[in-house]
Parts: structure tokens; C-alpha cells; sequence
């Protein structure tokens, strides 16, 4: 295992050091690729896709054939150019010079950031490269190693992502606080000198410079990117701003976006430092903030079934898990033991597991019903009660029922007579009863539901299936106060049976 070394306290002493550390590479992803590179049948794009699940080999890869190419040489913008120049028979005795160690034995940091970076690539893939085809290359191994020049960082000095990840992220120190004390410099400004003295892809470069030297177009960007709910007036301000315009349409900052991201979302969903990058993305590909979460929400939860390392920590698990709560998870520092397993969480992430699984798993409407209706039972909710709504919204009847009598089981509900129940079945939306709004709202719900659910606090949302209503769900804690914590996992549950419907929808596509 590498060992943690003296800290220099200057940038030139930082790039002096990190220059020298050979990242280790796990033993099983060294011999796959040296087995692929001896296969005579692989292409060039078979060895550099085989090599992208060990980044350490593709930044070595990639250094190695640019530190040849000369100072007046264009650096490699990809894997597969880096190849092509070194040659096979010096990509295999390259190989066979990096460092080997099992993957146990890896500093946790190096592989966590190393997984980070996958998660990146996952999201520059999904979200920008068929947009912008002929660069999918550029954009897929730029976002894999943007985050490079980190990874020496915390190979030598493990302790520091760490202490950096707790004060920062887990305490909300500030960032340029913890870095003069624990490195002397910038760190910013670290990862753009050394990205330059690796000669990384130039769009790399481009998005460290940005950080670093002009935070000025960035801030201007995600000020118009604030206002995504006026997708005209944002046009209307990057048209009164060419020099903007034409920098947000740069390709190269695809890299940056999902990177932005995959760290942002490896702290928190739901803090404000991600929704910043969301909004900036939505900006960026001119897509509404839902359309954008549904996209970035996908592609992390694709990362997570091609890149589950098992103790590492995913972004994608906490979207089973309320937001605010999954963060201590990671970021917390050592301190009380862990609470006894909770057996109904547990359930809950199992049941909202299957409700996101693709393809889906249900064979028919029932058993995703009957799978929601258990993901909120197990999310809190003692009273449960699903019902479909006909072509025509002329109709809901009950389709699952549970902690109710036998006769919810055979309730049909006529939408025309009651107008709380129209504006659910017009849009998707939520309605919830306390005793601030009961007798206001109560009188216009039918009876027959109002007898079913005794109490003063009640929770009615309606969900869409291909821009279409097609589901009503109302549930409660008994009929007391559902408290804040409740109402979150509600809404993941919600959101969780929300996918199962969409992929349920387009399972015969």
C-alpha cells in the first residue's frame, strides 16, 4: 500500500512530488488487460474500453503517450489515439510496469475518487454524447480523467480527501480554509498545473482554467441558470451576452458539467451546490430542471449497476434513501457506534429496488401496485389505498388497499363529483389535509373515501404515466400528523413508483 508521504506546502513542491507517485492498479483489472492486449483479434476500441474500468491504467496510458509526443505535439484527446501512438508492444511493457496490489489494499480514498470519476463518465455518456456524436470520444475520456490529478493526491495522502470530505462536505467548512491547511495551496489551482504538466486533453485544461482563472463566465452562467422555470427570458439574457452564448455552447464543457454533478451528487441530491449544476446542465442542453433530474437520476443509477464496488459509497443509493438523512452515511465523523439494522427501512429500499429495476420486473399492473403499496407501508404509512383511473377519467376504482376494511378493497370514486378530485386526475399533483385546510377541503371530497380515512391529516397525490393521470394514491399515518421526516420518504416512494410506471410503460418498446 502506498505510503502517506512528507506534505509539501508549496505548488511547486505538490507538482514535484505527485508527479513521481505511481498509482497502484488492482490485480484483476492489470491481468484483463493484459490478456486483452495480447489478443490479437481486439481492436484498438476494444483494448481502450476494456482499460476504462481501470483508470489508473488509462491515465498512464494516456501521460505515457503524450509526455512522447513532445512539447510541439497535440496531446491525445483519447484513449484510443493514445494507443494507436504507443503501440501495443509498449502499451503491454507499460503495463507490466505499474505497480500491482488487490483491490482490498488500495486506499478506500483512491478508489472512492476513482469511482467518482466513473460515475462522470457515466453521466457526460448519457447526457451529452448523443447529442454531440462525433466527439463522443472527447467526452467520454475527458470526463473519466478530469478528476486525475487528484488521484496521486490522495494515493500518497490518503488521509487528506478524508479530512477534506468531513470538514468540508460533513461540517461546511470553508473550502479554501481546509485546503491552506492541509495543503498550502489551492487545490484548484494544484489540478490545473498538473493537468498542464501531463499535458491532459485540452478540454481538461479548459475546465480547471475556468475554475481557476475565470470564474467570472461561470458566475454569469449560473445566475441565468437560476431562472429555469423562464426558459425565454433565460434565451433573452444569453442573447443580450454573445461572449457568454457562445462560451456556454462550447462542447468541452460537458466534461466539466459531469463532473460538477457526480461530486455534487456524491455529497447530496437535494443540497444547493448540486441543484446549481443541475440548473447549469438544464442551461446547457436547453431542457426543463424535471426533465434534467429524470435524465441524471437514470444515468446514475446506470452507473451504479456497471460500477458497483461494494463498500464504496454510490450517489445512486441515495436515491432509495430520504436525502438529508443518507448524507451522514459517508460524511460523518467516527464517532457513536451504528444503530441496530432498521428490518422496515430495509424493506423499503428492497421494494423501491424493484419498483426502479430495468427492464421491469411486473408482469402486469397488479404487482407493481402491490409492490407500491408495500414500498409505503414499509416508508410509514398505515393506511394505504390505490386506485386506477379509466381512459376517460370518468372513473377510479381500487386497485390496492391495505390497514383498511374489506369494503376499500370494491370503492369506485366518480371524479365528476367532486372537484378536489378533477384537478388531481388534470395533473399530476399532491394534496395534503391537516387541520389548517380539513374543513375547507373535506367538503369536497366524497364521502365514501372521507369514511374510509378518519382523522385530520391525509395525504392524496396523483401520478402520470406518458403525460396522462393514471393513478391515485391516498395515504396516512392513522389519521395523526405526518410528520416531516414521513412526508420525505413519501415523496421517494412516490418518485420510485413514478419510474416503475414510465419503464412499466415502455417494457413492450
Amino acid at each position: 500500500m502506498p505510503i502517506s508521504a512528507s506534505r509539501p506546502r508549496s505548488l511547486d513542491a505538490w507538482l514535484k512530488q505527485l508527479d513521481e507517485v505511481r498509482l497502484p492498479v488492482a490485480r484483476h483489472h492489470h491481468e484483463t488487460v493484459r490478456r486483452t492486449l495480447q489478443d490479437g483479434r481486439k481492436s484498438l476500441r476494444d483494448i481502450a474500453e476494456q482499460m476504462q474500468h481501470s483508470p489508473a491504467i488509462a491515465l498512464a496510458m494516456l501521460r505515457e503517450a503524450n509526455r512522447s509526443a513532445g512539447s510541439f505535439g497535440e496531446p491525445a484527446e483519447s484513449l484510443e489515439m493514445a494507443l494507436n501512438r504507443l503501440g501495443l508492444k509498449r502499451a503491454e511493457a507499460l503495463l507490466e510496469q505499474l505497480p500491482l496490489l488487490d483491490e482490498a489494499q488500495i486506499p478506500l480514498p483512491l478508489r472512492q475518487l476513482q469511482l467518482i470519476s466513473l460515475h462522470a463518465s457515466q453521466q457526460a455518456s448519457g447526457l451529452f454524447a448523443g447529442r454531440l456524436a462525433r466527439l463522443w470520444q472527447e467526452i467520454h475520456w475527458g470526463s473519466l480523467l478530469f478528476l486525475a490529478p487528484l488521484w496521486p493526491l490522495v494515493a500518497a495522502h490518503p488521509e487528506l480527501f478524508e479530512a477534506w470530505e468531513r470538514r468540508v462536505l460533513g461540517c461546511g467548512e470553508p473550502a479554501p480554509k481546509v485546503e491552506r491547511e492541509l495543503l498550502g495551496t489551492p487545490l484548484l489551482a494544484l489540478c490545473l498545473a498538473l493537468a498542464r504538466q501531463w499535458r491532459l486533453p485540452d478540454w481538461i485544461i479548459r475546465g480547471y482554467r475556468l475554475l481557476v482563472e475565470d470564474r467570472r463566465l461561470l458566475v454569469k452562467a449560473l445566475h441565468i441558470a437560476r431562472d429555469n422555470q423562464h426558459p425565454l427570458h433565460q434565451q433573452q439574457m444569453l442573447d443580450a451576452d454573445p461572449p457568454l452564448r457562445r462560451w456556454l455552447t462550447q462542447p468541452g464543457n460537458s466534461i466539466l458539467l459531469a463532473n460538477g454533478l457526480a461530486l455534487s451528487s456524491h455529497h447530496n441530491w437535494s443540497c444547493e451546490h448540486h441543484l446549481r449544476w443541475q440548473r447549469l446542465t438544464g442551461l446547457y442542453l436547453q431542457l426543463a430542471l424535471p426533465e434534467l433530474q429524470q435524465l441524471v437520476h437514470q444515468q446514475a443509477a446506470q452507473s451504479a449497476r456497471l460500477h458497483d464496488r461494494g463498500e464504496l459509497w454510490h450517489p445512486a443509493e441515495a436515491l432509495l434513501w430520504p436525502w438529508d438523512a443518507c448524507r451522514l452515511k459517508h460524511l460523518a465523523p467516527p464517532a457513536a457506534p451504528k444503530p441496530a439494522a432498521n428490518p422496515q427501512l430495509e424493506q423499503w429500499k428492497q421494494h423501491c429496488a424493484r419498483l426502479l429495476a430495468q427492464p421491469s420486473s411486473f408482469a402486469n399492473v397488479l404487482q407493481l401496485t402491490d409492490c407500491a403499496s408495500q414500498a409505503l407501508q414499509a416508508g410509514g404509512m398505515q393506511r394505504v389505498l390505490i386506485l386506477l383511473a379509466d381512459r376517460t377519467h370518468s372513473r377510479l376504482l381500487a386497485q390496492q388497499a391495505a390497514g383498511l376494511p374489506a369494503a376499500a378493497a370494491q370503492l369506485r370514486l366518480e371524479p365528476a363529483q367532486s372537484q378536489v378530485l378533477r384537478r388531481l386526475l388534470a395533473e399530476p399533483g399532491q394534496l395534503r389535509l391537516s387541520p389548517a385546510n380539513l374543513a375547507q377541503v373535506s367538503a369536497l371530497l366524497p364521502g365514501s373515501l372521507k369514511a374510509l380515512f378518519s382523522g385530520e391529516h391525509l395525504i392524496l397525490r396523483s401520478l402520470a404515466s406518458n403525460g396522462r393521470v393514471v393513478m391515485l394514491l391516498v395515504a396516512d399515518q392513522g389519521g395523526g400528523d405526518i410528520g416531516a421526516a414521513a412526508a420525505q420518504v413519501f415523496g421517494k416512494t412516490v418518485q420510485c413508483i413514478e419510474r416503475a410506471l414510465a419503464t412499466f410503460a415502455r417494457r413492450g418498446a
